[in-house]
C-alpha cells in the first residue's frame, strides 16, 4: 500500500470482501509491522462484510448505485437471498449505459462469489465477458479454449501448406489427422519436422499410436 501510494502519488484503500461474519471481524486490524515495539506501519483495510452492507434485492435500488449491489451480491453469496439479490444486480448491469463498467463489475462479481452456487446462478443470469485474467471465469473458458483450437489450427494449416510446397503427396487420412489434431506440442513437433521429412509418414515417426488420438 505504502509502495503505490509513493509510487502514483494517489491515497490507497485496502478493501476487503468478506462472507464469513467471524472471517470480516478479523480483517478489520489493524495489522502492524513492529520492531522491538516501535510500530513501524500499520493497516486497517476497510471490511465490507455480512453485517455492515445491506441485501440488495430490488432491481431500482440496485441501478441507483450498481457497485454497491455487486458488493451485496458478493457479501451476501452464502445467503438464503442471495438468488434474489443476483437477480437485481444482473438487471441493474444489464441496464447499464456503460457497458464496459457494467462488464467490469460483472467479472468482479464472478470472481467474488468464489466457488459457491451462487457462482453458477450469476452465470445463468449474466453472459458477457470481464476483466479479470487467471481467475478461470466464464469468459476464460470461453475465449482461452477458443484461442487454442485457433491456434491448433492455424499451426496444422502451415505443416500443411509447408508440406504441399515441398511437392509431398498428404493422402486424405494424414490430412485428416493433421487439421483434426489439437495438442500444441504435437503440432509443434510436427512442423519442425516438416522441412526434413521424405514423405508424409516420416512426420508421424516414432510418434505412440495413441498420442493423436489422445490430442484429438
Amino acid at each position: 500500500m505504502t509502495y503505490l501510494q509513493e509510487k502514483f502519488c494517489l491515497p490507497v484503500l485496502l478493501l476487503v470482501t468478506c462472507t464469513d461474519r467471524r472471517t470480516a471481524r478479523w480483517a478489520t486490524g489493524p495489522f502492524t509491522c513492529e520492531a522491538r515495539g516501535w510500530t513501524t506501519h500499520s493497516t486497517q483495510p476497510l471490511v465490507l462484510g455480512p453485517d455492515n452492507v445491506p441485501k440488495i434485492t430490488d432491481q431500482r435500488t440496485a441501478a441507483r448505485n450498481p457497485a454497491m449491489a455487486v458488493f451485496s451480491a458478493i457479501t451476501h453469496g452464502r445467503d438464503p437471498e442471495a438468488p434474489a439479490i443476483l437477480e437485481a444486480t444482473a438487471g441493474a448491469l444489464k441496464a447499464m449505459e456503460n457497458s464496459q463498467a457494467a462488464e467490469h463489475l460483472g467479472g468482479l462479481l464472478e470472481i467474488g462469489l468464489g466457488d459457491t452456487p451462487a457462482r453458477e446462478t450469476w452465470r445463468e443470469l449474466m453472459g458477457f465477458t470481464n476483466f479479470f485474467p487467471g481467475r478461470g471465469t466464464m469468459f476464460e473458458e470461453v475465449y482461452l479454449d477458443g484461442e487454442a483450437k485457433g491456434e491448433a489450427k492455424g499451426e496444422a494449416r502451415a505443416i500443411l501448406r509447408f508440406l504441399e510446397a515441398r511437392g509431398i503427396t498428404v493422402p486424405e487420412e494424414a490430412r485428416e489427422r493433421i487439421a483434426g489434431c489439437t495438442d500444441l506440442d504435437l503440432l509443434n513437433r510436427w512442423l519442425d519436422r516438416t522441412p526434413h521429412v521424405q514423405c508424409v509418414h516420416d512426420l508421424f515417426a516414432e510418434e505412440p499410436e495413441d498420442t493423436d488420438a489422445a490430442s484429438a
